[in-house]
């Protein structure tokens, strides 16, 4: 690569003739600026004179002759008449192999201790869609330290999956367990939305110092402008496509896309969109897709997804929830009621689907694992009537067997935090669920042997 290369490439992207505007109305979070000729994404100052430094702004739409600018930082002290000034024609970020192990805004910027990136390039944060026929089948698993995950609903590298959970079900420490304990060359984390407490207790509490050194996190909490949080996600899939780029397996974790999808309103309904499905505009269902599928496997490299999306109340008729099991490969649902009973993590596993689970695994581990799949649903219809003794042993082969094992499979599918310690070995996991099933044979021909009796 030329040491000119940053620069070269930056020529490519910045306005050419100094273009500006001046501010004619705030409306709500928006402003519109007169004779500013700018396309929709361009990034634009905007001088307050009230400060050292202008507030950045991108263009998100017109009105009439006007143009609709909204900032990236707060708008007290802007005022009528302030002059906004064309920077790019296009929101781009640095991105380099010195992200790895950094804390990151919005902006892409360092927010930690570790000094500015050395050997970074600039590259688009909306780049074009890859050519389907230019991804490879996923035939390769990805272990991901959770056996419930690795052991019946197994992923594979290049898949996009969602964890869809109501808040408090120990989402956060499940992906920051999985990011941590990964086999993924490195991890990418984006967390939009988040409460400034939860940032700082993930990095320490879930992903911990060793997981840090192998990711790198971008954060916008749900205090910030909604284009901040949007441009985090946006910033964070950028990263993951660069070291997809590099040959490396990226595990790309997002929490949380129904935060994503909230900042996308504010920002549609500030651009003058129509409100459409429970008060979101269109523009969120055309960029959910878009930014789901930019994960995936290619020629040189995988990036897999794994998307936190909050179902408010358990509600599964929820629309941005619908919107992206339509479009993930699979989705892995917590359930209120196992962690209620204190069953972590909290994966109801006869609910939750990988659409590649017999693609990346053998035949023993295929047969095991739908038979793991085939007991935990015969107990959980006789459930009721276990637990208030109405059940009569005897009155069902399988179901008799369920209850006798059931035991045994929730402590494979439990777990921990502590449990695991370095990268996660998928063969291990097989070993442990194919011991469980020649067990479960044991019991199996033992309940026989005394119905015969």
């Amino acid at each position: 690569m030329s040491v000119l290369a940053p620069q070269l490439d930056l020529l490519d992207h910045i306005v050419p003739i100094g273009l500006s505007g001046t501010v004619t109305e705030v409306r709500g979070l928006a402003l519109r600026v007169a004779d500013l000729p700018l396309p929709i994404g361009a990034t634009v100052t905007i001088d307050t004179g009230r400060s050292e430094s202008a507030l950045p702004g991108e263009v998100i739409g017109f009105d009439r002759e006007q143009t609709v600018v909204m900032p990236l930082g707060v708008m007290a002290g802007v005022s009528r008449g302030d002059r906004v000034t064309a920077k790019r024609h296009e929101p781009l970020v640095r991105v380099g192999p010195s992200l790895r192990g950094r804390i990151l805004n919005g902006l892409g910027q360092p927010i930690d201790d570790g000094g500015p990136l050395d050997d970074a390039v600039l590259r688009p944060l909306s780049p074009p869609p890859i050519d389907p026929l230019n991804r490879p089948l996923i035939n390769e698993p990805l272990a991901t330290g959770v056996r419930a995950v690795d052991a019946v609903v197994p992923l594979g590298r290049g898949q996009r999956v969602g964890v869809f959970a109501s808040p408090g079900l120990g989402k956060s420490t499940l992906l920051g367990t999985m990011s941590r304990h990964t086999e993924a060359d490195i991890s990418v984390i984006a967390l939009v939305g988040e409460r400034g407490r939860e940032v700082r207790d993930f990095i320490d509490n879930h992903l911990g110092e060793d997981g840090l050194q192998h990711s790198v996190v971008v954060c916008a909490t749900g205090d910030e402008p909604a284009l901040m949080r949007i441009r985090a996600a946006l910033v964070a899939a950028t990263i993951a496509e660069f070291f997809r780029d590099q040959g490396d397996d990226v595990l790309f974790i997002m929490d949380s896309v129904t935060r994503f999808c909230q900042a996308q309103r504010q920002v549609g309904l500030a651009a003058g969109e129509p409100p459409a499905t429970k008060g979101y505009p269109p523009s969120v269902f055309a960029m959910l897709p878009t930014l789901l599928e930019r994960s995936g496997r290619t020629n040189t490299g995988s990036i897999t997804g794994l998307y936190a999306v909050l179902v408010e109340g358990d509600e599964v008729t929820d629309p941005i929830a619908d919107t992206a099991r339509g479009v993930l490969d699979g989705h892995i649902q917590l359930s209120r009621d196992l962690a209620e009973r204190g069953h972590w993590p909290a994966i109801d596993v006869t609910t939750s689907i990988s659409r590649v689970a017999d693609d990346v695994i053998d035949g023993d581990h295929r047969g095991a694992r739908l038979r793991a799949l085939r007991l935990l649903a015969a107990y959980k219809q006789v459930e009721d009537l276990v637990n208030i003794g109405a059940y009569a042993a005897g009155s069902n082969a399988e179901t008799d067997l369920a209850i006798a094992v059931k035991p045994a499979i929730d402590r494979l599918l439990q777990q921990g935090r502590g449990e695991v310690t370095g990268k996660a070995d998928f063969d291990i996991t097989r070993r442990q669920l194919l011991a469980l099933m020649q067990s479960i044979d044991a019991a199996q021909a033992e309940l026989a042997a005394q119905q015969t009796t």
